[in-house]
C-alpha cells in the first residue's frame, strides 16, 4: 500500500468524485480508477459504492479514510522533518492544546522562539486530554498540553507556572449570581453543562459524596459553545476562570466554587521521543522558561 495511493483514495473520498478528484490531483480518471482497484484488491474489501453522479464510502472506506488520514498526515511530516534538517531558521511545530488561560505563557513562548527562528512553523490542535494524547500517541504531535497530571510512564512533563481556578459561568440575572462564590449545594437540582472528562475526574473531587445529586444537562468539549447554551439560561457552565469573556457587556458572570477548586496544566511529550531540530530547541527554551517562573 503505498502513500499515493492513500493520497489518490482520499482525494476521492473528498469530492465523491471521480472526475473532481483527478483534477486536483492532476492525473487522468483511468489512472485513478485503476489506482482504487488496486488498493480494493489489496485489502479485499469495497471501499465506495458508486452512484450516478457520486461515489460514497462504505463502512470499510470509512475506517480506511481513518487511517490513511493519520498516516498521509505522518508522511508529510516526515518529508518537512527531513527538509528542515539543514534549515537552522525554521521548521514545522506540532502542538495540541487543552484550553486555559495558561496557553498564553505558551504563545508567549512560541512568539520569542519565531524571533530567533523566523522561519518557524507551527501547527495548533485543539481538544480535550483523549483527543490531544491520541494525536500525540500517533506521532502526530511533538507536544500536547493537558489539563490533568500525565501518566509519567510515557510521558516527560513540565507542569505550568499558574493554576486554573474552577468558577460557575450563568446570565447576570441568574439567582446564584448575587453570590460571591459557589457552594456544592448551590447546584443540587440545577441543569449543568461541563466537559466529560472535567465531570469524571476533576468535579468529584470537589463534590464529594454529594456528586450523584448533581445533574449533568450536557457536556461540551469546548467551553465557549457552552458558554453560549448557559447564556440562553438553558444551564449553568462549570468551567476555568478567564476562559470565558464576563466583561459587563457579556450577559455573563463568573463566580468561584468554594471550598477552590485548582487545576495544574501540563506540557507533555512522548518518553524516549525522537524530536526534530525546531522541536528540540523548542523544548529547550521553555524548559529554562518555566524552571525559571
Amino acid at each position: 500500500m503505498e502513500i499515493r495511493t492513500l493520497r489518490y483514495f482520499l482525494a476521492v473520498a473528498r469530492e465523491e468524485n471521480m472526475t473532481r478528484a483527478a483534477e486536483t490531483l492532476h492525473v487522468t480518471q483511468p489512472t485513478l480508477s485503476k489506482a482504487l482497484r488496486s488498493l480494493e484488491d489489496e485489502l479485499g474489501k469495497k471501499l465506495f459504492t458508486r452512484h450516478s453522479f457520486s461515489i460514497r464510502l462504505t463502512e470499510e472506506g470509512v475506517l480506511l479514510r481513518n487511517r490513511a488520514e493519520d498516516l498521509v498526515s505522518m508522511a508529510d511530516r516526515i518529508e518537512k522533518e527531513f527538509v528542515a534538517l539543514d534549515d537552522i531558521t525554521g521548521g514545522d511545530l506540532y502542538l495540541g492544546l487543552a484550553e486555559s488561560y495558561q496557553i498564553s505563557f505558551l504563545a508567549r513562548e512560541i512568539h520569542r522562539f519565531k524571533l530567533a527562528y523566523p522561519g518557524l512553523r507551527y501547527h495548533i490542535t485543539s481538544g480535550d486530554t483523549e483527543q490531544v494524547a491520541e494525536k500525540l500517541d500517533k506521532g502526530l504531535l511533538d507536544f500536547a498540553v493537558l489539563a490533568e497530571p500525565p501518566d509519567a510512564s510515557k510521558y516527560e512533563s513540565l507542569c505550568f507556572p499558574e493554576s486554573d481556578i474552577w468558577g460557575l459561568i450563568m446570565p447576570e440575572d441568574a439567582s446564584l449570581a448575587k453570590k460571591k462564590a459557589i457552594h456544592v449545594d448551590d447546584l443540587i437540582g440545577l441543569p449543568l453543562f461541563c466537559s466529560r472528562q472535567s465531570w469524571e475526574k476533576d468535579i468529584p473531587r470537589w463534590a464529594g459524596e454529594k456528586m450523584n445529586l448533581l445533574h449533568l444537562e450536557g457536556s461540551f468539549r469546548l467551553s465557549y459553545n457552552a458558554s453560549l447554551f448557559a447564556k440562553e439560561h438553558l444551564g449553568y457552565l462549570l468551567t476555568f476562570d478567564r476562559l470565558i469573556s464576563t466583561s459587563p457587556d457579556s450577559g455573563l458572570v463568573f463566580r468561584p466554587l468554594t471550598p477552590k477548586l485548582e487545576t495544574k496544566l501540563f506540557l507533555i511529550w512522548k518518553r524516549y521521543q525522537t524530536f526534530s531540530p525546531i522541536a528540540e530547541r523548542f523544548l529547550r527554551q521553555i524548559q529554562a522558561s518555566f524552571s525559571n517562573g
